[in-house]
């Protein structure tokens, strides 16, 4: 009899001493080594469990990868593994490392959009920050499709129009399994979060669309600097507009041309083309970049002045004039 639970004892005590070696592995550590330090590791796109196990298993990330398969395996989230750059320790546990990669939690980058870019210019730093590609990005902007129903600061958009304006400039975070519709609708949710109800309100009692602020947020955007600037802009350009004068702006020819400027000539401002502000009355037909919540602001809140005219000096200086002769010598003061 004794005999017998000696060989039982023998038998669990092998079990249960499995069972912790595998609790240690799974949970505890994939390595006795302490080495918090993180390492870069990547997964490549069509890796599949035995290859991604393997590569673990060379980098010394974890100590088995029959264990590390059989962990995925049980969870039955083979097909969840994701492709990317991910950041991992020698002292992280196989769950741990199995567990990120399910998730698809890889490193993620800081972007920066900067107020007035368009969104070629977007698409471009996307791309050199080899996140996504520059066509699939501009395809996407340029026929947003029922994207645009998700997002209520897009209901008054011509469905014609593409996402210029609307993409709005902030810093990002983002992973490299962000696709282009990723990266785009987060943008968009932003812009639908700072047109804030009040704003939105604002702009109905003004008997304005928030189209049409966008448009406008755009072309202050590119003509002045600062908050004050912006808003005696605005007011000049909304009272050109109720008073059937061409708003002028020039920025609207450095969108048409494809490259801004410092002096436009006579012959550019004749360009037949409806986002040409001398040419035709009133807003172009759309934005010319993408405005910041400044910009935005200044739009709906417009300063009322006797001014009708305005220049930048090549020091960034914007010099008002009430009379056209007031900004003929402004001209000739400044810019001659």
């Amino acid at each position: 009899m004794f005999k017998i639970f000696l060989k039982i004892f023998i038998v669990l005590a092998i079990f249960a001493l499995i069972g912790w070696l595998i609790y240690n592995q799974l949970y505890i550590s994939s390595s006795s080594n302490t080495d918090e330090k993180l390492r870069l590791f990547i997964i490549e796109q069509g890796d599949g469990l035995s290859s991604i196990a393997y590569n673990l298993k060379e980098s010394k990330l974890i100590n088995s990868q029959i264990l590390f398969g059989a962990y995925i395996f049980i969870k039955g989230d083979q097909s969840s593994l994701q492709a990317g750059a991910y950041s991992f320790s020698r002292s992280m546990s196989i769950k741990e490392i199995a567990d990120k990669i399910i998730k698809g939690e890889t490193l993620k980058s800081k972007v920066t959009i900067i107020e007035g870019w368009n969104l070629e210019k977007i698409a471009e730093y996307f791309e050199e920050k080899r996140i996504v590609q520059k066509e699939d990005f501009l395809e996407l902007a340029n026929n947003p499709g029922i994207l645009v129903e998700d997002f209520s600061c897009l209901n008054d958009k011509p469905q014609v129009e593409s996402l210029e304006g609307y993409l709005f400039p902030d810093t990002y975070s983002v992973r490299e399994t962000h696709s282009s519709e990723d990266i785009i609708r987060m943008m968009l949710d932003n812009l639908n979060k700072k047109i804030t109800p009040d704003l939105r309100t604002e702009i109905e009692e003004q008997n304005k669309s928030i189209f049409e602020i966008i448009i406008m947020a755009s072309l202050l955007e590119k003509e002045v600097r600062g908050e004050e600037d912006k808003k005696i802009v605005s007011g000049i350009f909304w009272k050109r507009i109720a008073n059937q004068y061409p708003l002028q702006s020039c920025a609207t020819i450095g969108y048409i041309l494809g490259k801004d400027k410092w002096r436009y000539s006579v012959e550019d401002t004749k360009i037949n083309s409806p986002y040409n502000t001398y040419q035709n009355l009133g807003l172009p037909i759309g934005p010319i970049c993408n405005p910041g919540l400044e910009s935005i602001e200044a739009a709906i809140r417009p300063e009322a002045t006797k001014f009708w005219y305005y220049l930048s000096t090549p020091e960034g200086e914007t010099i008002f004039s009430k009379t056209l002769h007031e900004h003929n010598v402004a001209k000739a003061k400044y810019l001659n």
